[in-house]
């Protein structure tokens, strides 16, 4: 702590005998470095990778449309999705 504040001291005391233009200039790279921190903080949390399946794991059971696995009924699939719901139904 005393280690911090002896350092934001030194800064204040520095800063202060700057000219109007280098205090700009120090605040400009003050900016730089959030900027910076903050762009790599994003890029971490993009570069995460997750698969299809993880991302839509709360969703994969929700949807009950009675239709059953489209996949292999091709007949069905050729008339819509209306006809398929129509004969579903009943």
């Amino acid at each position: 702590m005393a280690q911090t504040v002896n350092r934001e001291t030194i800064i204040l005391e520095r800063l202060q005998s700057l000219t109007p233009q280098q205090q700009q200039s120090v605040l400009d790279f003050i900016e730089f470095l959030q900027f910076k921190e903050r762009d790599r903080t994003i890029s971490e949390e993009e570069s995460e990778e997750i698969s299809m399946l993880s991302a839509a794991q709360e969703f994969i059971g929700c949807l009950d449309s009675g239709v059953g696995d489209l996949s292999v009924r091709k007949k069905e699939l050729k008339k819509g999705y209306k006809a398929v719901c129509k004969e579903t139904l009943s």
